[in-house]
């Protein structure tokens, strides 16, 4: 296993800076999560370190070692692709071992590699099968173990989920953890997917137009995102935006929206103080506004009567799609609430867990 460091890395397409100044380090045995938006350079930065694309700008280590100069095929690495990539005319068996016979390994060693892949996968009854005749969470399975005989140092995988149905990908997300908990080996995995990063990942990394966002834990950036992009990237439904203004009134710090105010617990804005009487952007995520009816000690400064647009039943839950004045926002409240749609509802807004950004840089205000 090994540690992979990207230091200052650019990758330049003629005059599209794909990926811009970045700076990481993957640590050894860790489940690192490259995540953003189509475009934002993740992909890119993962097939760098494959060796599939030539480093513009600055150095790629694995290990100890630099490995801008060393063909893929070297650098031991494995990667599984979104599109499974078997070939048709090998059954599992020799599509999981045909890398190692490439490499001329021992038969013997060949077939324990397979057995043991098989094993851990839970693929042994098809290793006789041909690729047509498997389901789409059996191939990827497939390529899953073609890359684990390998052993190799690190694991790349790109968007190896996103051709298989809802259903399988959450079944999916839970193999791979358990998997990279059973492999102790590093793995870095490609992502638009907001869920899988906040599932999987021993850390994510936020992406966007080329630039690294922020890198943390997924709880760390759940809860103290550092700007406006990753607070509204991270977490489903998205995190509401509202333009306000702060106010300090007898002491107390209020967010005014015009339309409606609610008070912030002064522990957790006290630096705000150059905000007073500007425009700033308030966050707050859905599952942080509750229904008042279900929050009977509610503080008054909290709560907000909205029009309710449409209600969504999610079986357990219920997304309201609400409106105060010009500001629309969602609530993700208990499933029994009684707001209908066309009606009015007394919404609780926890600002204890409320978010301030910077109107011009758009970043947090901590």
């Amino acid at each position: 296993m090994a540690r992979v460091y990207l230091e200052h890395v650019t990758k330049k397409f003629g005059n599209v800076v794909a990926v811009n100044d970045a700076t990481l380090e993957i640590k050894d045995k860790e489940f690192l999560i490259l995540v953003g938006p189509s475009g934002c350079g993740k992909s890119t930065t993962l097939r760098m370190v494959a060796g599939l694309e030539e480093v513009t700008e600055g150095n790629i280590y694995i290990g100890d070692t630099i490995v801008n100069d060393i063909p893929p095929k070297d650098r031991d690495i494995a990667m599984v692709f979104q599109n499974y990539a078997l070939y048709p005319h090998m059954d599992v068996y020799n599509n999981m071992a045909f890398g190692l016979k490439l490499r001329r390994f021992p038969r013997a060693e060949i077939d324990k590699r397979v057995k043991e892949a098989a094993a851990i996968l839970g693929i042994e009854n098809l290793l006789k099968r041909k690729p047509k005749e498997l389901s789409g969470g059996q191939r990827q399975r497939v390529a899953l173990g073609r890359a684990i005989v390998r052993e190799p140092k690190v694991f790349l995988m790109d968007e190896p989920l996103s051709n298989l149905d809802a259903k399988l990908r959450v079944q999916m997300r839970a193999e791979l953890a358990k998997l990279h908990n059973r492999l102790q080996t590093t793995i870095i995995y490609v992502t638009h997917d907001q869920t899988e990063a906040m599932t999987m990942g021993d850390r994510i990394v936020v992406m966007k137009d080329g630039f690294i966002q922020q890198v943390g834990a997924p709880m760390e950036i759940y809860d103290h995102p550092d700007n406006v992009f990753v607070a509204g990237f991270i977490g489903s439904p998205a995190m509401n935006f509202l333009d306000a203004v702060i106010l300090r009134e007898d002491g107390d710090l209020w967010v005014d929206a015009k339309s409606f105010r609610v008070k912030l617990p002064p522990t957790r804005f006290e630096t705000v103080g150059e905000y007073i009487d500007k425009e700033v952007i308030f966050g707050i995520r859905p599952e942080d506004i509750d229904d008042k009816d279900f929050v009977p000690n509610a503080p008054p400064d909290r709560i907000v009567t909205a029009d309710i647009d449409v209600t969504e039943p999610m079986g357990s839950e219920v997304y309201l799609y609400a409106t105060v004045g010009p500001h629309s926002f969602i609530a993700r409240v208990d499933a029994r609430t009684t707001a209908r749609d066309g009606s009015s509802h007394q919404l609780v807004f926890n600002t204890d867990k409320a978010h301030l950004f910077d109107k011009k840089t758009q970043k947090a205000i901590r």
